[in-house]
């Protein structure tokens, strides 16, 4: 799918903030189609996802089909040349876009390599008159809630149930795979602060302000009340937690699964994280409020 002729008002802005991300991580970003960079890239998938018994996480031929297709497959290289991030996103039949995966080579987590392949996915897809983007991830990984959420904009209204099945990969470790589906409105006055650099940061209330309506399967508060908004707390790390304590770990998710079920069916809005894993669960109306502020972006 080649770039419309008139593209979305934003290309520009987009295209300057994917930029200047890609320089703040020391990487060259492209659109990748060529087939051995494609091994390469199963290569490094490989390498943050293991091998699970049906093979690669997605294996280059399928890539290569993807990007013959004229979807996005975001591509980061160092200065040496080596593919160090990627991420890859098929086109929607409502004209939307899906992120089937995204990920960074181990070691270089911190560098903004992800930031910055999310830019370059957002203006790919501002360039077609593509405004919207999804994808769904395990609520459990609180950094990458906060990366979803707070670095980017995206907001959550979804939970599926056990989405792929029981996971046997080596981070998932045969764990349920429940996910929030995100929803990244690419046009949005978030997006576009966050693309430059202005995260959507939250703020946990003071422990005055708020109600403890439940303790996690740690003992220690898990969901709070303040206002009308809700927070509910994710485990610090659950990979780590999935292989030191399974039974721990699977009863975070039936508790988490419980919450977040539970404020979507009230409408509430999963739109911010904060740095030490607790979600904000915002309610209706503050959700139809930022509707109205962005019509274009609702649902």
């Amino acid at each position: 799918m080649s770039p419309l002729r008139h593209p979305h008002p934003l290309t520009e802005q987009a295209q300057r903030a994917a930029q200047t991300a890609a320089d703040a991580a020391g990487v060259t970003l492209r659109d990748e189609h060529d087939l051995e960079r494609h091994r390469e890239i199963e290569a490094l998938l490989v390498s943050v996802w293991g091998m699970s018994p049906q093979g690669a996480p997605i294996p280059f031929d399928v890539l290569r089909g993807i990007s013959h297709a004229g979807c996005n497959i975001s591509t980061a290289y160092l200065p040496d040349g080596r593919v160090c991030g990627a991420a890859v996103a098929l086109v929607t039949p409502d004209h939307g876009s899906y992120s089937l995966i995204a990920g960074v080579a181990p070691g270089i987590g911190d560098k903004g390599v992800g930031f910055a392949l999310k830019q370059h996915q957002r203006a790919w897809c501002l360039e077609r008159g593509i405004e919207t983007m999804s994808w769904t991830f395990d609520p459990l990984v609180s950094r990458n809630a906060r990366f979803n959420l707070a670095k980017l904009g995206a907001h959550v209204t979804e939970y599926a149930r056990n989405f792929y099945g029981i996971m046997d990969d080596e981070i998932n470790a045969q764990d349920e795979s429940d996910r929030l589906v995100a929803v990244w409105p690419l046009a949005s006055e978030d997006s576009v602060a966050c693309s430059e650099g202005r995260p959507r940061d939250v703020e946990l209330p003071p422990a005055e302000d708020s109600t403890v309506l439940a303790t996690g399967p740690d003992g220690e508060a898990h969901l709070l009340r303040s206002g009308d908004t809700l927070w509910a707390r994710a485990p610090r790390d659950i990979v780590a937690l999935r292989t030191q304590n399974p039974d721990l770990a699977a009863a975070w998710r039936r508790e988490l699964r419980e919450v977040f079920e539970s404020a979507f069916a009230a409408d509430r809005t999963a739109d911010g994280v904060t740095r030490d894993g607790w979600y904000r669960l915002s309610p209706a109306l503050a959700s139809e409020a930022s509707m109205l502020k962005n019509p274009e972006n609702a649902r």
